[in-house]
């Protein structure tokens, strides 16, 4: 069998197993990729929320980064929590040299229990020294709200607001509707290319823990394995909501994804 394809994920660490690192790695796995990871923060965290996080020292970040690339390798590289505007540039810094591969920033600014997990000069450091080296930015509707200065409350808007990122200089970007209300849940993808709307009916099923952090996992992971990043999108999503529909109903809050959905079970 051929090598599977290598990705480095840079994130933090989710004690509760539903998002960060934990939900990375095992999306990665789910679509027979190899993951790495450059841990930025330690979580306290469960399904009600994130409780308190300890930052990885800059320096450790971007050295984890260095000594895998170095030796491994990787064919995507997916960043998410990166805790402080010293932790985005130390992380630029460190993937600077590998321009070449491809590059997924998912734009982790807030947890879903509210918890600030990127502040302002953070966010001002991802746009000023990530976002030009990204292949794809993936900002959910809030964030995106956040990046653009707009109100996002309908499909339009979130399309509106792909072109106006895309336009101001990303290389593309995946703006993520599931925050809006309705019975249907749209994703606009703004490229090169032009604009990709996916639309898929709402699954009422609250175990959503971890939706951004696996959604921008598994494109990465199709990047990594050659598709293209329509396709990437279009299979992330896919596999994305049959995890929610099969999510499993752990915890007294959000419960997490079911990652193994794709994963037969092992028989000797």
């Amino acid at each position: 069998m051929p090598n599977p394809a290598r990705v480095l994920i840079v994130a933090g660490s989710d004690s509760g197993g539903g998002a960060g690192i934990q939900a990375d790695i095992k999306t990665v796995t789910a679509l027979s990729g190899y993951a790495m990871t450059a841990i930025t923060a330690v979580t306290v965290q469960d399904t009600t929320g994130v409780h308190s996080f300890h930052p990885v020292p800059p320096k450790t970040v971007a050295d984890q980064i260095r000594v895998v690339l170095a030796d491994i390798g990787a064919d995507a590289v997916k960043t998410g929590m990166l805790v402080s505007a010293q932790t985005v540039e130390a992380v630029a810094d460190a993937l600077a040299p590998h321009a070449a591969i491809p590059l997924v920033v998912d734009t982790v600014m807030i947890a879903k229990g509210g918890a600030v997990l990127l502040d302002e000069a953070g966010i001002d450091a991802m746009k000023a020294r990530l976002f030009p080296l990204a292949a794809l930015v993936t900002p959910n509707a809030p964030e995106a709200a956040k990046l653009t200065g707009r109100a996002i409350e309908t499909p339009d808007d979130l399309i509106r607001a792909a072109e106006s990122l895309r336009d101001g200089g990303l290389r593309a970007v995946l703006v993520k509707g599931g925050h809006l209300a309705g019975e249907s849940v749209t994703d606009v993808l703004a490229d090169s290319n032009g604009v990709h709307i996916f639309r898929t009916r709402r699954i009422d099923n609250a175990s959503t823990h971890g939706t951004g952090c696996t959604l921008a996992s598994a494109i990465a992971a199709g990047l990594a394995q050659g598709f293209a990043l329509e396709d990437a999108v279009a299979r992330a999503r896919s596999f994305v909501l049959e995890a929610i529909r099969t999510g499993l109903p752990f915890g007294r809050g959000t419960g997490p994804l079911n990652h193994l959905h794709a994963i037969p079970p092992y028989e000797e």
